[in-house]
Parts: structure tokens; sequence; C-alpha cells
């Protein structure tokens, strides 16, 4: 995307969005006060330290310190540069971007091209199927699965001719990079490496999409007996498996709706429970469920049910997806299927009503989903087995956090084996103390203690605190800056302050009002924006008292002096060394000492 948006068009756009909204596309935002909260999506946590302000039109999380407006949080999370994030929010709220020419524009980066091919073809391979004499045989065969021309053209299936060249010449033809197109998945070089030809041949082709709905990869399945049956484009710059959700960006407004996800293996199994009216489906592309993905629905959602096929494998990847969702924060439940079921089928035999009423919504809690899960194989009528198995449903019942949950299965195990609950409460208890135990003593865990990521302000010098809390006056009033600019100037201590403080001058000195989104988006640095976003959550009071501003200018200036004699005391020091008057240089020195003993215990 070349060219450069006129100013006034980006302020348009940003007086028309709420960053609320914009940030609700990609976290679970709960309102708390005047503010939104959920986790962070730029670093893994369990507790919502991500704060929204609507007020301020800005984001900040506690944890990691990641702050901004509603173009860098786009920016950041989508890895779009300031201009597309400025047309995707343009988009969003139907204004019309026109840009001015630029000769110093970069050429369209490769990314971009290798998304701009899937959707090409993705259009073109469904033109196929639905319109073509070519697609007629793979369109009957859809029909006959039961799908209809409503979900081939929602799920935007399309067909490949068997052909070896296809793909090359439509690429070729509109002027795309043969060797890009062999990295992005689409074609395969020949061996003697001056050649390409298609990956997908006479195949049903299933687009797969990034969370913003961008095509970025395909599945295909062969329309005929070759071997492989289906065939997924490999890993790419654009196509991360361990990222990928299948159906997530169809899904999303689904799920926060119903504030529930379903989690299936693969995208039949999607597009089937979709044609049972679960419109919260999404699949992990048949791979295993990864800690990218558990992170990336646990900031969408809270609650999943995991649907995976009734066989053993099916049985095991879902103990592997629910200990991967739990340790993300999520609260799991599981829908089991009939051995030797997967959810098309299943759906396909005994109808979507029953797939909702007998399947969804008859999910068990994960923990009696395990505890059945520890009885497969066993013979509970030998008692050496019976009593492992016991051990092992306590092992698991002591995992919970909630007493009322404890209970209700220690009573289940109770009723179910005739043994007290006293007897089991007790048991239960020894192994919470052995488990307890080994945690303390596992390697990195002694003397474990909670670091915050980032030092909090009551933990600052008194100097500090007051420079923050000035600044933060500062970003809310011109009036504010002006005072300061005109009592301290460059006298800050610390550099990073003085930095934003300088940015601030500029800014109102440019004739800016005090907005913090429109600040962000002028000082274009990193650092800056993360102090900027956190020194704007820090509560104040409504008005800035005279006696207030004075003990903040003296907390800085005095710093700021006493640092500055100490300065020259310690040159005086080297003056006195190269006189090789060494006993003036230790007496300065003592000095220095003193000075800077003083000067910590006045910054407590």
């Amino acid at each position: 995307m070349g060219g450069k948006i006129p100013e006034e068009v980006i302020e348009q756009i940003r007086r028309s969005i709420d960053i609320v909204d914009v940030v609700g596309d990609h976290v679970q935002l709960k309102k708390q006060g005047r503010n939104y909260f959920g986790l962070c999506p730029f670093h893994g946590e369990n507790t919502p330290s991500f704060s929204v302000s609507p007020d301020k039109q800005i984001y900040h999380c506690f944890g990691c310190g990641a702050g901004g407006n509603a173009f860098s949080f786009l920016m950041d999370i989508d890895g779009l540069s300031f201009t597309e994030a400025v047309t995707k929010l343009a988009g969003k709220v139907g204004i019309q971007v026109e840009q001015t020419n630029n000769s110093e524009t970069k050429e369209q980066q490769p990314s971009n091209r290798m998304i701009e091919a899937h959707e090409l073809l993705k259009k073109f391979y469904h033109h196929l199927l639905v319109n073509t004499k070519e697609g007629q045989e793979a369109y009957d065969y859809l029909l006959q699965r039961g799908f209809t021309d409503e979900f081939i053209k929602r799920f935007e299936i399309g067909y490949t001719i068997n052909s070896w060249d296809f793909a090359v010449k439509f690429l070729t033809k509109r002027g795309f990079n043969l060797e890009e197109m062999e990295k992005c998945g689409l074609l395969i070089k020949k061996d003697d490496g001056n050649e390409y030809f298609d990956r997908f041949r006479n195949r049903i082709m299933f687009p797969i999409h990034d969370l913003q709905g961008r095509t970025i990869a395909f599945s295909g399945r062969i329309l005929g007996e070759e071997q492989p049956k289906y065939l997924n484009s490999p890993e790419t710059p654009i196509f991360l498996k361990s990222k990928t959700i299948y159906n997530f960006h169809a899904a999303k407004k689904a799920i926060r709706k119903q504030e529930q996800v379903l989690l299936f293996e693969g995208y039949a199994d999607v597009i089937a429970a979709v044609g049972a009216e679960c419109e919260n489906s999404v699949a992990t592309m048949g791979t295993s469920l990864t800690v990218e993905q558990a992170k990336i629905i646990r900031r969408n959602v809270e609650s999943v049910i995991i649907c995976y096929d009734g066989d053993g494998a099916g049985i095991e990847a879902t103990v592997k997806a629910a200990s991967i969702l739990q340790e993300a924060g999520c609260h799991v439940q599981v829908a089991p299927l009939p051995d030797g079921y997967d959810p098309d089928q299943y759906i396909q035999e005994f109808g979507a009503l029953k797939f909702r009423q007998s399947v969804i919504e008859n999910s068990l809690t994960y923990t009696s989903f395990k505890l059945r899960y520890l009885k497969r194989g066993k013979d509970l009528q030998n008692e050496a087995e019976r009593m492992h198995y016991i051990d092992s449903a306590l092992k698991e019942v002591n995992t919970l956090t909630k007493a009322v949950e404890k209970e209700h299965y220690l009573r289940q195990l109770s009723d179910e084996f005739s043994i007290s609950l006293s007897a089991l409460k007790e048991q239960e208890l020894q192994i919470n103390k052995v488990q307890k135990q080994k945690k303390d003593n596992a390697q990195g865990n002694r003397n474990n203690i909670a670091r915050k990521l980032y030092t909090q302000t009551q933990l600052l010098p008194s100097y500090q605190k007051a420079e923050r809390f000035l600044l933060a006056y500062m970003l809310r009033d011109a009036t504010v800056s002006l005072r300061v600019q005109n009592a301290v100037q460059g006298k800050f201590n610390v550099d990073l302050h003085q930095a934003l403080a300088n940015h601030l001058y500029a800014f109102y000195e440019e004739g800016h009002e005090a907005d913090l989104s429109v600040f962000v988006q002028y000082i274009s640095d990193k650092e800056l924006t993360r102090l900027v976003s956190e020194l704007a959550m820090i509560p104040l009071q409504e008005e800035l008292t005279e006696q207030v501003f004075n003990d903040y200018l003296f907390e800085i200036l005095s710093k700021k002096s006493a640092h500055d004699e100490i300065q020259m005391k310690k040159q005086e020091q080297i003056e006195a060394e190269r006189s090789k008057d060494y006993r003036k240089a230790a007496m300065i020195a003592k000095e220095i000492l003193e000075m800077t003993k003083t000067l910590k215990k006045r910054s407590l």
C-alpha cells in the first residue's frame, strides 16, 4: 500500500473510533469502574491487568507496560504498519481513505503479496467450484456430503483443477514473484530449481484464515482415491499452525455473545457444527492444541467445551488440550462422543438437534471427564486396580481449588465404592501435603517470591514520584505543562522523564490541546508511549493545588541541585588527585559519601 494519508483524514478516523470496540475485537473486556479490563494480548497472564480507558482513548498493561492508542494497538497485535492500521480502522467506521503520492514509499511487503495471492486464488477456486463444468464433480460431492449452497458460499469452499501449472500461470499473469509464491506454500519448486508446479491439484479447497479474516493457507481434500487424502499448506511466513485457529475470525462474535467456545479437531467438524447451529465453533486444524492457541482463546473467552473424536486418540488429545487450556486460565468442559464417532459423522447420522442436546448441552465438567478417563482399561472388580483408581481419583480431586467441588466429587467416590467420606478426606489431605512439599522443594521454587514485572510507584524515590505525578498532570493540562516548563525546563532527574517533558513542551507549543490519544500518535516512540499510558492511569486529584505543585518542584529541583553539587565535588576530587594532593582528595571523597547518604535519606 503506497502513499501517505492526509493528517485531517487520520484525525477524522481517530475521532470516529472507540478504542474499546477496537481492543474488544481481540480481547474479552469487562467494565470495572470507568475503565475496561481484560487479559493482556501481549504477554501471558491469568489475572487481567490490561486496562482500556474510553475517556482517554488509550490502553495500558500494568503487567508488561504495553500501552498506546487504537492505531498502535492494531500495529502491535496484527503486525501492521501505521498506514495499514489507519486504513483498517477507516474501513471499520466507513471513511474513504485516499493516499497522496510518496516517492519514498517502499514496495509492498512480501507478506502482503502472499496474502493477496491467497485471496485471489480463493475467489477463483470458489468460482471454479460453483460456476464451471470443471468443478461440477466436486460440487456434486459436497452436496452428497450434506453441504448446502449457503455453506459452500459461507466457508468460501472452492476447487482446483487437475493441472500441474494452473496456479503457476494464474499467478505469473498477475505479476506475482514465483519464488515468493513457493515460500508461501502455493507452489513447489522442481528438482532442477528453475521451474515451479502447483501444490494443490484436483482438490476441494478449504481456505484457512488468520485471526483478522485474511486468507493465509488452504486445506485440500482430494477428489478421488489418490493420497494424501488431505493436503494442508506448509508453515510459511504468513501461516503458523501453532497460532492459527480455524474459523476463529468468523466465530468471534458468537463466542463473545455466548461467552463460550466449542473446540474441535478439524475444519470438517467445525463446518458440520456450524450447520447444527453451533456458531461459536473453532478448530485446531487437526493438530494438537498449542499454548499459543490456548492463550488466544483465553483472551477472548473463559469457558471452553472440547468436542474431539470419540476414539482413544481423541480422548488422549482431549486430556492434553484440557490441561493446556486450564493452564491458560480457561474453565473447561468436555462433550464426549460415542466411540468411533467424530462430530461430523455424529451430526450426519443423528442430526443437529440431537448433537446439541445430547452432546454439547450434556457436556461434562473436566473433573467428571477425567475421573471417567482414569477408569479406562481398569478392572474395578480387582482390588488392586480399584485402589489404584481411587488413589488417582483423589489426586485429581486434590487439584481442585473450590471446597464445594471437592466435597461433591469426594461424595461421589464415597457412594460409588462404599468408603466413608471422612476416610477419603483424610487421604486427600495427605496427598495435598505431599504435593505441597514436592512443590516447595522443586528446583526453582525454593524461596520463590512473586515479583512484579515493573517497579511500583510507591517503591520509587520521592523525587521520581514527584516527576511522575507532575508529568501525569502535564499530560492532562497544557497550563500545568507551561508552568513546569517555566519552573523546571530541562531539570528533570530521570532522562526518560525529561524526554517526555520535552515532547510535551513541543506538542503544546504547536497548538495542540491536551489529548492523550493524539499525543501518543505524536511521539511515535515505544518507550515513551509505554510511559505515557502508565502515567495516564495514575489516579489524580481533580485540582493540582499550589501547595502540591510547589512540593513536587521542591523534590525535583532539590534532587537536581544536590546531584549537581555532588558532580562538582567529584570533579574537585579528580583535580586533587591530578595534583597529587591525596589528603585533599580523601577529604572530598568523604564529603561525597556523606552527601550521597543524605540524598538517599531525603529520597525515601
